[in-house]
């Protein structure tokens, strides 16, 4: 299993969020970390970008896997998290 680092901001989002969405989606980050093939389904490459997307029904988190680190550096609604 990777280690998980959110960053500051990540980390804001998910105490500003309802409870019952950022279990899910720390949930869902962990499962991630656990087996990246249960997901594949959900995760992509960004467009000019070196970060990853993991789409969690309608929220979308931006990361970077670094080795044995996966690094959460963005979490937001799916219509302004790529801005």
């Amino acid at each position: 299993m990777k280690k998980i680092a959110y960053s500051k901001s990540a980390f804001k989002t998910l105490r500003k969020i309802p409870v019952p969405e950022a279990k899910r989606i720390m949930s869902k980050v962990e499962q991630y970390a656990k087996d990246p093939e249960s997901l594949a389904g959900n995760v992509k490459h960004l467009k000019g970008s070196p970060f990853l997307r993991l789409r969690v029904a309608d929220w979308r988190i931006i990361f970077d896997e670094d080795g044995n680190v996966l690094r959460i550096l963005k979490i937001g609604a799916r219509g302004n998290v790529y801005e």
